[in-house]
C-alpha cells in the first residue's frame, strides 16, 4: 500500500510538473510576427553594423542637437514613448532597441558587451547624420551614454542619466526575471520557458507605484522579451556584470549633465545617483520621491518637464 500511494503521488507530481512546463513554455518569436504591433510608424529599421537597428527620429529636423535616448536591460524604445510625446514638439528626439533588446535582436557573434553596443551606437549616429547630440539614458542605457560621452565628449553636448548603472552593484531588491537571467542554471533554461507572472512580477518591480503597470504594459514587455535571441542576451548581459567598471573618467567628464533619480529605486539605490553627481563636475541631480527604477515611464510628465526645464536653461546659458 505504502509502496502504491508512493508511485501515486511521484506521478503526481511528474503530471503536475509537465503541466507546468507546459503553461510555460515560450518559443522565441520572429521579428517579422512582432513587427506590425511594436514597430508602426514612425518606426523604422537601420542597417548598421550587421544589424537591422529598430529605429525612431520624431521632431523638428533643424534641430541642431538631437536627443537621443536608450533603454535599459529588457526594455525598449516604447519606454520613452512618454517623453517622445511631451519633447518633440520642440526637439528631434531619436530612441532606438539596443542590440540584443526590442526588435533590433543581437548579431550573429551574441556580442552584446558595452564595447561592442558603443561601436554600433557610433555608426547609428553616423548614419543618420547626427554630428552633436544630447544623449540620456535608463539604467543599462545610462551607462551607456555616459561611456559614450567620455569617449566622444566633442560628440555629446548634454548628458541625461536616468536611474543610470555604471558603479558597483546594490541593489535592494532585483526582479524575478533578473534573478533568473543571472543564475547560470536556469540561464539556458529561461530560453524556452518564460511565465508571464514572472515578466508582471519583473515590471512591478521596479516601479514606485506597482499599481501603475497595466495588463498593456506586460504585454509588451512580455512580448518583446520573446524576441529570437532576446532571452539569451539578457542572460549573456547578466554574465558581464561580474566584471568591474571604471568610472573614474566620470571625473573629468565636462559635459553638463542632468541626474533624474527615483528615490524607490530597490534595483539601483539613491546613493548611486548621489555619486554621480559628486563625481561629474557640471551635474545637477533631481529625485523623484515617489518614482521607482524607470522615472521616465512611470511618470513621464513629471520627469520630462524637468528635462524641458533644464534644456531651456542651457540654452538661455549659450545665449540661444
Amino acid at each position: 500500500m505504502l509502496r502504491r500511494l508512493l508511485f501515486g503521488g511521484l506521478v503526481l507530481a511528474l503530471v503536475v510538473s509537465a503541466a507546468a512546463v507546459a503553461t510555460a513554455w515560450e518559443p522565441d518569436r520572429s521579428v517579422s510576427s512582432l513587427t506590425a504591433r511594436w514597430a508602426p510608424p514612425p518606426s523604422r529599421f537601420v542597417e548598421v553594423e550587421g544589424l537591422a537597428v529598430h529605429v525612431r527620429d520624431v521632431g523638428p529636423r533643424d534641430d541642431e542637437a538631437p536627443l537621443v535616448l536608450l533603454h535599459g536591460t529588457s526594455a525598449s524604445l516604447h519606454t520613452w514613448e512618454g517623453w517622445v510625446e511631451r519633447l518633440s514638439p520642440t526637439r528631434r528626439v531619436v530612441t532606438l532597441d539596443l542590440p540584443g533588446f526590442g526588435l533590433t535582436g543581437t548579431a550573429r557573434d551574441d556580442d552584446v558587451t558595452v564595447a561592442r553596443t558603443l561601436v554600433i551606437l557610433e555608426a547609428l549616429l553616423a548614419k543618420l547624420g547626427l554630428k552633436q547630440v544630447v544623449l540620456g539614458g535608463n539604467s543599462y542605457g545610462g551607462h551607456l551614454a555616459w561611456a559614450y560621452a567620455v569617449k566622444h565628449p566633442e560628440q555629446v553636448t548634454r548628458l541625461i542619466l536616468v536611474d543610470a548603472a555604471g558603479y558597483p552593484r546594490a541593489e535592494r531588491s532585483l526582479p524575478l526575471g533578473f534573478r533568473l537571467a543571472a543564475t547560470p542554471g536556469l540561464r539556458r533554461l529561461m530560453e524556452v520557458l518564460l511565465p508571464r507572472g514572472v515578466v508582471e512580477q519583473s515590471v512591478r518591480n521596479v516601479y514606485g507605484d506597482p499599481s501603475k503597470v497595466t495588463p498593456e504594459l506586460v504585454d509588451r514587455y512580455f512580448e518583446l522579451t520573446l524576441r529570437e535571441g532576446n532571452r539569451r542576451a539578457v542572460g549573456l548581459r547578466f554574465a558581464q556584470l561580474a566584471s568591474p567598471v571604471d568610472t573614474a573618467p566620470l571625473k573629468t567628464l565636462a559635459v553638463p549633465t542632468l541626474i533624474l533619480w527615483g528615490a524607490k529605486d530597490e534595483l539601483i539605490p539613491l546613493e548611486s545617483g548621489r555619486r554621480f553627481d559628486a563625481d561629474l563636475p557640471d551635474s545637477e541631480l533631481v529625485v523623484f520621491d515617489a518614482l521607482g527604477h524607470v522615472p521616465h515611464e512611470e511618470d513621464a510628465a513629471a520627469t520630462a518637464a524637468v528635462v524641458l526645464r533644464w534644456l531651456a536653461a542651457g540654452a538661455t546659458e549659450r545665449g540661444l
